[in-house]
């Protein structure tokens, strides 16, 4: 539990740091472009077909349950490991995993819980609601809206997994730990944009989420090179 708690304040405060703020202000930024542009509109009428839903529409599903499943049973490996070898570092990466979640998602949920954006109707392909928010607190909930909490969850544990892979292992299976881990969070994106979420929530879940999973994997690859325990 020490080691899950490693830094937890600080990681939250440095998401917002200035040299991170701008990528959250970038964020804001690229959502007001695509909303006002129409493009999340458009997007949302091009993806209606059943071919995408079949493909895609798991991501739903496979986006809530990895942030779950994935750190426990690292953090299992990584017990398991400490006990027969005395080694650390599948430990140190379950808990890292399990930050970057937890910190994806209180931060996507405080943001919907203040842009009440309206979530796309799949039931209405007339009216264009894309552009519908309701700032304010709490006025649409913390499920739905901006930005989407499967994307920034899944590529705030893609980007903490990269820093904390072990630098031990050879250049290929770096390479191969990167392009998983990205193409993971890349189809969790794509597969909630095209059902539950519009494009621009997909957009800047990626943004924010990438801060996050820099951030914390940082602290939890110091963490590992310091020895902490």
């Amino acid at each position: 539990m020490k080691r899950f708690l490693y830094s937890l304040p600080r990681n939250i405060i440095r998401c917002f740091s200035m040299r991170n703020l701008p990528w959250h202000l970038a964020a804001i930024a690229l959502t007001y472009i695509i909303v006002a542009s129409g493009f999340d509109w458009q997007y949302f009428l091009a993806t209606r077909s059943s071919g995408l839903d079949r493909i895609f529409f798991p991501a739903v599903v496979i986006g809530g349950l990895v942030p779950i499943i994935v750190p426990i049973c690292m953090l299992a490996i990584g017990w398991l490991r400490k006990r027969a070898s005395g080694s650390t570092a599948a430990l140190n990466a379950g808990y890292a995993l399990a930050q970057a979640a937890i910190i994806g998602s209180v931060i996507s949920s405080a943001y919907k819980a203040l842009t009440g954006r309206v979530q796309p109707d799949i039931h209405n392909v007339i009216t264009d609601i894309s552009g519908n928010f309701n700032f304010g607190l709490l006025k649409h909930g913390v499920f739905w809206g901006w930005p989407s909490s499967h994307t920034t969850i899944a590529f705030a544990m893609a980007f903490a997994f990269i820093y904390v892979y072990p630098k031990s292992a050879s250049a290929r299976q770096r390479a191969i730990a990167r392009c998983g881990a990205l193409l993971y969070a890349f189809y969790i994106g794509f597969g909630v944009s095209m059902s539950i979420h519009w494009f621009s929530e997909f957009a800047a879940g990626a943004i924010i989420g990438a801060v996050i999973g820099i951030v914390v994997g940082k602290a939890f690859g110091s963490m590992l090179q310091s020895g902490v325990e």
